[in-house]
């Protein structure tokens, strides 16, 4: 039986264990959406930590697609030389690089969580319009504009910015794709009643809300190689009784499995300022909803939120619930997290999962010295 420290094949490609780094936006570039040595340390780091897979933050697929002025991108060929030293670095420490492809819609033109996390005024010489599936703001204290109707023009050019986008990601080295319909960005936004009440083909019945995630998710299977993984990142379910229901979610993962989705990746909507009752506290409180929509969406899939119990961990994958697990702010806290986890649960060998360079000291002193690292672990099996 499978376990935390398995390898997870999913077409061509081989994950040394079950555990991936969820994309974490940093709002380090400069206004060109061009990654720097800090998306290079970060996410090296966690690399060289033992993850399997390294997926970086979502990739603006436009320049209207970015969150905040200091967003990366996608949506130029001078972004893909740095986005390239990030992935033959992360591939050399024994890790697979991934990246998030996406549209930030109606949440974009904000400045950095660490300076309000509110969309910027109008007329700032860094902000632009956001769009949406419609003219209505996210609402709240932080999203107060409203954001330009996409029109069917629009519509499309948006399903063609993604499909480059996963062009320019492949020839940057990545081999793992993920789309993001999650966190209400433009996708999650078309997706549910609470943020597309529109009255056209791209609105109305679930069908509709569907269309647009289906048509870029379509453009993107057409340009990204069959051999590599291809995965979505859902919002699941908005904690809000008047958006979209847990059935349809499944319906969508059932859609897109029949036009070759090869991994679901289950997270929050987020469509409304007014979502209550979010379990925010509670471990691993996406879970039921991803085990259900793992058996009925008929695709493997992963999950995130609160997982940072290594036993709670690896036990979600023996028991057969989740096949990956997607860490972050456990990373974030220690980015080698996986060794850790591998001390904790008794893992033979667990320095091996390391580079040369550390595993090499550590191997060398671990019967010595504490090294001042994690201490003396007990082993659990």
């Amino acid at each position: 039986m499978p376990g935390l420290f398995s390898e997870l094949r999913l077409k061509d490609v081989t994950l040394r264990n079950r555990i991936a780094i969820s994309p974490m936006t940093q709002y380090s570039c400069g206004t060109d959406g061009v990654a720097t040595d800090w998306h290079l340390v970060h996410l090296g780091a966690r690399a060289a930590g033992g993850a399997g897979l390294v997926v970086m933050e979502q990739l603006a697929v436009s320049p209207e697609g970015r969150m905040t002025p200091g967003c990366a991108g996608i949506w130029s060929d001078a972004q893909i030389p740095m986005l390239r030293r990030i992935t033959d670095f992360i591939r050399s420490t024994g890790a697979v690089p991934g990246v998030q492809l996406g549209h930030s819609g109606r949440k974009g033109s904000i400045s950095p969580p660490w300076d309000g996390y509110a969309q910027l005024d109008d007329g700032h010489p860094d902000g632009w319009e956001p769009i949406g599936p419609t003219a209505e703001p996210f609402g709240g204290e932080r999203f107060r504009k409203g954001a330009r109707h996409a029109g069917e023009d629009d519509i499309a050019r948006i399903v063609g910015d993604f499909a480059r986008g996963a062009e320019r990601a492949l020839e940057a080295g990545f081999d793992w794709v993920e789309m993001h319909y999650a966190h209400g960005f433009l996708g999650a936004s078309f997706f549910s009643p609470l943020a597309n009440t529109r009255q056209d083909r791209y609105g109305g019945s679930l069908e509709n809300r569907g269309r647009f995630l289906v048509e870029a998710f379509d453009a993107v299977r057409a340009v990204w190689p069959e051999r590599l993984p291809l995965t979505m990142r859902i919002g699941a379910v908005d904690y809000h009784p008047d958006s979209h229901t847990l059935d349809d979610t499944i319906w969508l993962v059932r859609t897109l499995k029949e036009r070759g989705l090869d991994l679901v990746d289950i997270s929050m909507g987020m469509n409304s300022d007014d979502s209550k009752a979010v379990p925010w506290a509670d471990r691993g409180f996406m879970v039921p909803a991803a085990t259900r929509i793992r058996r009925d969406g008929g695709l493997p899939a992963a999950v995130s939120w609160n997982l940072a119990d290594p036993e709670y961990a690896d036990g979600l994958i023996r028991s057969d619930a989740m096949d990956l697990l997607m860490l972050g702010r456990p990373t974030i806290a220690n980015p080698h997290w996986p060794l850790y986890a591998a001390m904790v649960l008794g893992e033979n060998a667990p320095y091996d999962m390391l580079p040369i360079q550390y595993s090499h000291a550590l191997k060398r002193t671990r019967d010595e010295v504490n090294c001042g690292g994690f201490g003396p672990i007990a082993r659990k099996r």
